[in-house]
């Protein structure tokens, strides 16, 4: 079965207004600039007490965040992904990653989670 090409319309599935469009979504290109964003990194621990750096609060676009992952994957030498506004770096690279978001424009970056 092919995929519809219709707009995607938010998670509505029904209308019965007869001139309903269907809204825009939010713009997902937002730009708050680095010194207005309120960053947190917690440390997690995973199965096998693993841990992972994670970096909560980005606002903005998929693609800076996606940028701003690779940079910090890459000055901390280690893995992870980015999705939904959270970055996860593979290790405990809190001070190292807080530091670099400090050194980058970020000031509203703090440690969080104990």
């Amino acid at each position: 079965m092919a995929k519809s090409k219709r707009k995607n319309s938010g998670g509505l599935v029904f209308s019965t207004d007869p001139d309903f469009e269907p809204f825009e979504t939010v713009d997902d290109e937002m730009n708050l600039p680095n010194s207005e964003q309120v960053l947190r990194v917690w440390l997690e621990r995973g199965k096998g007490g693993k841990e992972s750096t994670i970096v909560k609060g980005y606002v903005g676009g998929a693609a800076k965040l996606a940028e701003l992952a690779k940079v910090l994957k890459s000055k901390c030498a280690a893995g992870g992904n980015a999705k939904d506004g959270i970055i996860i770096v593979q290790g405990n690279h809190r001070d190292k990653v807080v530091q670099m978001l400090q050194d980058m424009g970020y000031t509203n970056t703090k440690k969080a989670g104990g």
